[in-house]
């Protein structure tokens, strides 16, 4: 992109789009030629006029997950799309970027993030915040484990968080490991597998482990 950027702000927020609107207002070729608060309007706005940059909530009514972007870029191919959500889940950073995203930042990230993947998006580059750039920053190998699973069948009731961190287990899943797979903290990672454990009435990580593996869960 080059000479002035034409940007939709695309947030079911009036207040998070007014904020963008006042933020990027101090930047030069940037002008906001539309706002959307769903994908109906996005669709609308983007057929009404050439739109150079989109800023996308992902969380906003219609879009509907990841396919919304790759469905976004086949119709509108010079289209940049920048992700601006409160997900901060790695498997989301990568799903957007995948699906055709050229940008992913996070609200609770720092405002001067904005300009910084404003201006790599303008040079032809990706962004991703700070926040979560450890997600495509990890390289898939034959030791890494594997992404967490939903679809365990356990006697006891237990949560889809639970259920995933369970899954990661048998492969020796530290606390920094489960944090970093699941975009949480390390803190909250120890509490969730301290919860699993006293919820399954089991006392330390080999009983853990070994509940994980009658289940059929892979070890690794």
């Amino acid at each position: 992109m080059c000479g002035l950027v034409r940007t939709i702000i695309a947030d079911d927020h009036a207040i998070m789009r007014e904020g963008l609107k006042q933020l990027l207002s101090t930047l030069d070729e940037i002008t906001v030629s539309g706002e959307a608060a769903d994908a109906e309007a996005v669709h609308r706005l983007l057929n009404e006029s050439s739109a150079d940059l989109l800023i996308l909530d992902l969380g906003m009514p219609g879009v509907g997950g990841f396919q919304f972007i790759t469905n976004l870029r086949a119709a509108w191919p010079k289209l940049r799309v920048l992700v601006l959500t409160a997900n901060i889940e790695p498997r989301s950073v990568r799903a957007a970027l995948s699906a055709g995203a050229n940008g992913y930042l996070t609200k609770s990230g720092d405002p001067s993030e904005l300009i910084a993947a404003i201006d790599a998006i303008k040079k032809g580059n990706a962004y991703v915040a700070e926040e979560v750039r450890f997600a495509v920053d990890q390289r898939d190998g034959p030791n890494e484990i594997p992404e967490p699973t939903a679809a365990i069948v356990s006697p006891v009731a237990l949560t889809r968080r639970e259920r995933q961190i369970l899954a990661m287990i048998p492969h020796g899943a530290t606390n920094r490991d489960i944090a970093s797979r699941l975009g949480i903290s390390p803190l909250t990672a120890r509490k969730h597998r301290e919860n699993l454990m006293r919820k399954l009435d089991l006392h330390n990580g080999a009983e853990l482990t070994a509940y994980a593996v009658r289940l059929g869960l892979p070890a690794g």
